[in-house]
């Protein structure tokens, strides 16, 4: 039997653990704050005494994190739907590789669709960028998280892409888990999801002695698509466009990434969808034929991307980015006259929002523009294929 604790450094929080590090919480005042504006008026006497009685880190998912998300949901979000839960085999675990559209709420909500659809909840892979404090790391390490090591280089980062690679492979086959990780290494600013090859890479080097498809069979890979109406980052991501365009060397801070987590999840999203697509393995054995491997990596790239561009849901305003953008009316009879106005105010008052000094205005709704069709434009590719 494989030696769990070699991945102690990345793993979720033990279940013998759960106890002591949800103490740890409850005695740091920044995770309190956190959870106050979250749930104002919260009773830490009754709370506290509440999470101390999980023995599981499914007791704390179930009693906490479940009613959490769903909370806010019902204040941030018109809908909540999903569909294709038939891919899903009931009998083996799955990696599902997912384009990526909120820091905090992507693997949030999926994993409380797993209940209400009586499944096991994913474990989740999260870069250790977000840990601005070290409540947040407990947090997340309590919902089922492992950690992607970020900030490392040179040697450091084939170690510790190997030793991720290992975990993953071992969270699959032996530890009886599925897995949520994103498709690339943050969030696509303008929606144009796309696999990162170098990911795919990484997945397949725990496996020494198997062809770089068998490595990735052994994952039962599922692109999983997510849809969110509106992404009320939208502005921050735009603001972003602009500093970078006037100063190439502009980096975001720690700041910056809190700000876009709480925006995240408390602002407005409308209608939110996850469509589950077809597992790749039949695919993978196709691609295990081309002799360049190389072209394999690229099409694997592109078997996953076309799957997770054929499953978006399509809403009004991405017809309507599309035919602002293009300077056509393609897609006049998808939306009312009223939609587009009421999109073109929506886009003026999140560019209201941005708060830099010599505000390129053309550029913003450009940008907003881009980021609205992208979505509909790999759709309408991954369909015509």
């Amino acid at each position: 039997m494989e030696d769990s604790t070699i991945y102690d450094d990345i793993a979720p929080v033990y279940d013998h653990e759960v106890k002591r590090v949800i103490q740890e919480l409850l005695d740091d005042q920044g995770f309190r704050n956190a959870l106050e504006y979250l749930i104002p008026g919260v009773n830490w006497t009754e709370l506290g005494a509440q999470m101390l009685t999980f023995e599981t880190k499914i007791d704390f998912q179930k009693s906490i994190i479940y009613p959490l998300v769903w909370g806010v949901l019902k204040k941030t979000a018109s809908s909540v739907t999903s569909s294709n839960w038939e891919n899903i085999s009931r009998d083996k675990k799955h990696l599902f590789l997912s384009n990526h559209r909120d820091i905090v709420l992507d693997a949030g909500i999926l994993n409380i669709l797993m209940f209400d659809h009586s499944l096991k909840t994913t474990e989740i892979g999260i870069g250790d960028n977000l840990f601005v404090y070290p409540w947040i790391k407990n947090l997340v390490r309590l919902n089922k998280s492992f950690i992607v090591k970020r900030g490392v280089s040179g040697r450091e980062i084939l170690l510790a892409s190997k030793h991720m690679s290992e975990y993953i492979h071992y969270v699959i086959t032996r530890k009886g888990e599925s897995i949520w990780l994103a498709q690339r290494e943050g969030r696509a600013k303008d929606s144009d999801d796309k696999t990162q090859e170098s990911l795919l890479k990484m997945l397949t080097m725990a496996s020494t002695g198997k062809t770089f498809s068998d490595s990735l069979k052994e994952l039962n890979i599922i692109p999983l698509s997510l849809s969110y109406e509106y992404d009320p980052c939208d502005y921050l991501k735009a603001r972003e466009f602009q500093l970078k365009r006037d100063n190439p060397e502009y980096k975001k801070t720690k700041k910056d990434d809190l700000i876009s987590m709480e925006k995240g999840i408390m602002g407005f999203k409308g209608d939110i969808h996850f469509q589950f697509g077809k597992e790749i393995n039949d695919e993978l054995d196709k691609i295990a034929l081309e002799p360049d491997k190389k072209k394999q990596v690229e099409l694997v790239a592109q078997c996953v991307d076309k799957e997770i561009h054929k499953n978006y849901k399509i809403y009004p305003i991405n017809y309507i980015a599309y035919d602002l953008l293009n300077e056509t009316d393609r897609f006049r009879s998808m939306y009312t006259e009223e939609q587009a106005e009421n999109f073109k105010s929506y886009i003026d008052k999140q560019i209201g929002k941005i708060d830099i000094e010599e505000k390129d205005i053309e550029f913003l709704k450009d940008r907003f523009l881009v980021m609205y069709s992208n979505t509909l434009k790999n759709h309408l590719k991954a369909m015509s294929e």
